[in-house]
């Protein structure tokens, strides 16, 4: 699967997109200098359970490495994963 990220003023997504319709996103606004809030996460039912979630999210945290951001979450999927994982430490808001 081709994640994509579009990002529009302060707002922005990860997505993929099959058919011109979006089936995956995990949404965000820009929330500050140097950070942003990871506000919605949607996975279309025929991808539940292939790790698509986890996928976003690395992404984010991928955009945030390479753009020396952090990371806040309000998308209760989003918080959950990335208060659970070490990993994503250094991109923690």
């Amino acid at each position: 699967m081709n994640i994509q990220h579009e990002q529009h003023g302060k707002r922005g997504a990860f997505f993929i997109e099959q058919d011109g319709e979006w089936i995956a996103e995990m949404t965000y606004v820009r929330s500050g200098d140097g950070e942003f809030t990871i506000d919605h996460t949607e996975i279309d039912e025929s991808l539940r359970g292939q790790g698509i979630g986890y996928d976003l999210i690395d992404e984010a945290v991928k955009f945030a490495r390479a753009d020396a951001l952090k990371i806040k979450a309000t998308c209760p999927f989003a918080k959950k994963v990335l208060e659970r994982s070490e990993e994503y430490d250094d991109v923690k808001a």
